[in-house]
Parts: C-alpha cells; structure tokens; sequence
C-alpha cells in the first residue's frame, strides 16, 4: 500500500495553527499551536509532526511590519525560528511560502475571517476545527498546506 502524502501547514504565531493536509483524500487535521510560557513549545511540536510524518512542512514567512516594536519582532523571529528548527531536526522538506502568494492563489486578503469562512466551505465535514471566531490561524495553516498542494505539487 502507497503512503498518502501528508502536508503540514503552519500560520506561525503564539496564536497561530497547525494542519495536517492529506491532499489525496483533502482531509484536514488542524489544532492550535502549540504555545507554553509565551513561546512555541517545541517539544511539543516536534512530537506532533513527528507523529504525522508530513512529507513537507509549509510555512508562512514572517516579517517585521511597520510600527512594531523591537520586543514583538523578537517574539516573531523566534517563533518562527524555532518552528524552521523543528522541522529541520526532524529531517522534514521545508517550504517557506509568503502570505501574499497564498492568499493570492486563493483570492483572500489580510481580513482572516474570510479565511475561515473559505476553510469552512472547503471542508464542510471537518467545520469543528473552524467553527469559531479564534480558530482563523487553524484555517490559515490548512489553507497554507492546500497551496502548496494546489500550486507546488501539481
């Protein structure tokens, strides 16, 4: 039996998502992700990843906009390094993706309740993971991993 490709998206942040795409059923696993101490628990992130063994983690790019202060964009910069360092260690492809391109592909923009809603209407069967309001980053992340399967994989 052939494995089923696995695509990890993730909407980093300390209220950012996490999703596992299995484009060949377009199943979609999302949760929260994971924060302890107000850092990304990397244990933690590891153990998920791992568990799921993606064969390509997706990651939206982070940068510093303007007007944020020097301790936010030191927060942002170290989320995203430790997500970028998790995956490496665990030997998974990385894909860096930046959100223009895409919410691009799918016709969104920074407003992310519309991401949401497109998740709910993209997965119907799966809406639990994105039935309230505080679940946008769980949408973004699926959206994210849906990319890549849309745009790079095809």
């Amino acid at each position: 039996m052939t494995a089923v490709p696995c695509l990890c998206g993730i909407d980093p942040g300390l209220k950012g998502g996490l999703a596992f795409y299995f484009s060949s059923y377009d199943k979609i696993s999302c949760e929260d992700l994971p924060v302890a101490n107000g850092s990304v628990d990397a244990a933690t992130l590891a153990a998920r990843i791992r568990q799921l063994a993606p064969t390509v983690a997706v990651v939206e790019a982070q940068s510093a906009r303007p007007g944020q202060g020097v301790s936010s964009c030191f927060q942002i910069g170290r989320g995203f390094g430790t997500i970028i360092g998790v995956v490496a260690a665990l030997g998974v492809p990385l894909h860096v993706v930046s959100p223009a391109a895409w919410k691009k592909h799918f016709h969104l923009d920074k407003d992310k309740e519309k991401s949401r809603a497109l998740a709910l209407r993209l997965w119907p069967g799966q809406a639990d993971m994105f039935k309230l309001k505080k679940h946008e980053a769980r949408a973004e992340a699926a959206l994210i991993a849906r990319f890549y399967a849309e745009r790079i994989l095809k």
